[in-house]
């Protein structure tokens, strides 16, 4: 899904059909994130001026392109997880037997449903964390694409956050559950604040 033309993409996100959704959008946001952080690395390797950051401006885009790759993977991980979840839903409930079996696959589609959107606010706390750097090292010329890609990155996290929270009810799993809202929670009480401290910085770099 994610080698469509965009405007191809585009249509299916905007049918009636249930994916891609905002699991998908989430991760194309973060994937749009951090290729803006390998944009600034790009414009800053070998600048004149930034030689005392060329290596870390390297290990930059290393990061962030190996993060793009994780992003954009998440968009078909997020229709197998969608699909999973119907499949059970899908499943006889004619006898005892039957409905306890649908009852497992269901449960265990919810929770992958739920680790799915999990990862990608995982990894949007990770490139935010990466923005900070871009936002500090970046060349300056380019430094309002830092900006971008950490607010990009916060619409990815939010995003992926009301993925777990609409499934999060339904698991009867409450260890599972609790473990998953204690993680999200952590990621979002440090990050939405660090993205808005980037895009400060990257302000206070822009004068």
């Amino acid at each position: 899904m994610h080698k469509m033309p965009l405007e191809e993409f585009l249509d299916a996100l905007a049918s009636a059909a249930p994916t891609p959704g905002g699991g998908g959008a989430a991760a194309i946001m973060g994937a749009m994130g951090v290729a803006l952080i390998s944009m600034v690395a790009n414009l800053t390797v070998g600048k004149k001026g930034y030689e005392a950051v060329e290596v870390e401006m390297k290990s930059q885009r290393a990061e962030s392109e190996a993060m793009r790759a994780q992003f954009t993977a998440m968009i078909a991980d997020d229709v197998a997880a969608f699909n999973q979840l119907m499949d059970g839903y899908r499943l006889a409930k004619d006898t005892d037997e039957q409905k306890s079996v649908r009852s497992a696959a269901i449960q265990e589609g919810l929770k992958q449903a739920t680790r799915v959107p999990l990862s990608c606010v995982r990894l949007c706390g990770e490139a935010i964390r990466l923005s900070q750097r871009s936002a500090e090292h970046g060349n300056k010329a380019v430094i309002s694409d830092t900006g971008a890609a950490a607010l990009s990155l916060q619409a990815a996290l939010r995003s992926a956050a009301l993925n777990v929270y609409i499934n999060a009810p339904a698991i009867k799993d409450r260890t599972f559950v609790d473990v998953a809202s204690a993680e999200l929670e952590a990621v979002l009480a440090e990050c939405i604040p660090l993205s808005e401290a980037v895009h400060k910085t990257v302000k206070g770099r822009l004068g």
